[in-house]
């Protein structure tokens, strides 16, 4: 029988992508257990292992701001064994990855160049607002 292409099996799924999201899975929930005032904001945004899982690069995320990225990465560092235990526990890999945590600078990225269409838009609005004022006042003089 053959196979069609919109039945999907997990191998049609590339084996580093499937890792990375159980990886990222695991993480989250390991974060909400944890009791650490740094990163109750905390979000695990993506995560990048090696194909042979020797490391794995978490991007981390805090609605905090993006000044208290940095410092949710280096919390997490402090919890990098507590982690991978709970990786290891959850996933039975052969090899645990060596975790380390980075700020997600495509979040910080994004809501920059957010900020900046925001603050075009209102330059966009002020001078034609300016103008029909101006109008007005022509007509009323």
């Amino acid at each position: 029988m053959t196979r069609r292409s919109h039945d999907r099996g997990p191998h049609d799924y590339p084996r580093t992508a499937r890792l990375n999201e159980l990886i990222r899975h695991i993480v989250a929930e390991e974060l909400e257990l944890i009791d650490d005032e740094r990163i109750e904001l905390a979000t695990v945004v993506a995560v990048e292992s090696e194909p042979d899982l020797r490391h794995a690069i978490i991007y981390v995320s805090s609605l905090s701001g993006e000044d208290s990225d940095g410092d949710v990465a280096e919390a997490l560092g402090d919890h990098r064994k507590r982690v991978q235990a709970a990786i290891g526990r959850q996933a039975h890999f052969k090899r645990v990855p060596e975790l380390e945590f980075r700020p997600d600078e495509v979040t910080r990225g994004a809501a920059r160049i957010e900020t900046i269409l925001r603050d075009l838009d209102v330059q966009d609005d002020g001078p034609e607002e300016a103008d029909a004022a101006s109008e007005t006042d022509d007509g009323a003089a």
